[in-house]
């Protein structure tokens, strides 16, 4: 299969050293001026990953379009939607299209595969791979379970069968809607995981999991999706990836949120807390844990002070309530 995954971050170089190391034939996109794509092209490697001599490594956007069969996306979401504008002019409608990145738009709420149908992208070309997994221990040989997920079902076997290996063990997801929000609101569980590590009350990541995923299951039967999906790989499978490593960017930008200490690198729940915000108050879903991440966020509230003031909150049924 010919696959060009555009964007050599963290997770777009371990993709393409994945895909390259199950014997496709890769394409790796980055942008000429970009540290990511420097990093790569004069050192060979990242702080992730050693480029596969297989993967041919371009800033070429166009021949990485025009080449591929399917195409994997893997930048940050709030870009996804200036980007898929861009790369339409080469002709990326007519490929099949795999986003693999955890989000929703900020100033919307839109998953990820909604932003590309607005775009004019086929929806039974596209698709979203999501699942648990940190590349620190995919490369050191650790395997770990994966959803392809999409509206035409035909494609998400194709990709899903295309795609697996001893590494990773994909399944065929059954709820598009579940999946991306799923994927995305772990992100934010992952911040609170965080703040509640910074403040020393690890044993309270155990109900946060429990709660999280409640919470999130409600919010995906509101939008039409299945809540079980809330307890499936995209949100609680996840949750020990986010939760609980030291890999995990969400979970660190909580910790350090928490201690007042700088954070530089990419932690798309901040975006996604916004997003959800948003989704709760369009579909009347109460949304008590996200929207406490939310205050400590952007309104400046006591980190630990807001997700303690959830234990004020009146007592109700663990399942039935909403």
């Amino acid at each position: 299969m010919k696959v060009s995954v555009l964007g050599c971050g963290r997770w777009g170089s371990f993709i393409s050293w994945y895909l390259a190391g199950s014997n496709h034939a890769v394409t790796e996109w980055g942008r000429g001026d970009g540290r990511s794509f420097k990093e790569l092209k004069e050192n060979g490697k990242n702080e992730y990953v050693e480029l596969d001599e297989r993967i041919c490594l371009t800033s070429d956007l166009k021949l990485a379009v025009e080449t591929a069969e399917v195409i994997v996306i893997s930048i940050k979401s709030q870009s996804l939607r200036e980007f898929s504008r861009e790369i339409a002019e080469f002709g990326a409608k007519e490929k099949k299209i795999v986003l693999c990145m955890k989000g929703l738009e900020e100033n919307t709420g839109k998953r990820l595969t909604e932003i590309m149908l607005e775009e004019g992208y086929d929806k039974d070309k596209t698709a979203v791979w999501v699942g648990p997994g940190h590349i620190q221990e995919f490369t050191r040989g650790k395997p770990n379970c994966m959803v392809i997920d999409g509206y035409n079902g035909d494609l998400v076997r194709e990709l899903a069968d295309g795609f697996k290996s001893k590494l990773i063990r994909f399944y065929y997801g059954e709820d598009i809607i579940g999946s991306e929000v799923g994927a995305a609101a772990k992100n934010v569980m992952g911040i609170a995981a965080g703040i509640l590590d910074g403040g020393g009350l690890c044993t309270l990541k155990g109900p946060l999991m429990a709660r999280g995923a409640r919470e999130i299951s409600r919010l995906i039967k509101a939008m039409g999706g299945n809540e079980l999906s809330a307890y499936g790989l995209c949100h609680l499978g996840d949750y020990e990836t986010t939760l609980f490593s030291q890999y995990s960017n969400n979970r660190l930008y909580g910790e350090d949120l928490y201690l007042k200490k700088p954070f530089t690198k990419l932690a798309e729940g901040v975006s996604t807390t916004k997003a959800l915000k948003l989704l709760g108050e369009k579909y009347g879903v109460d949304l008590p844990i996200s929207n406490a991440v939310y205050k400590i966020i952007f309104e400046n509230g006591e980190p630990l002070d807001e997700l303690l003031k959830l234990f004020e909150r009146k007592t109700v049924e663990e399942f039935t309530s909403r």
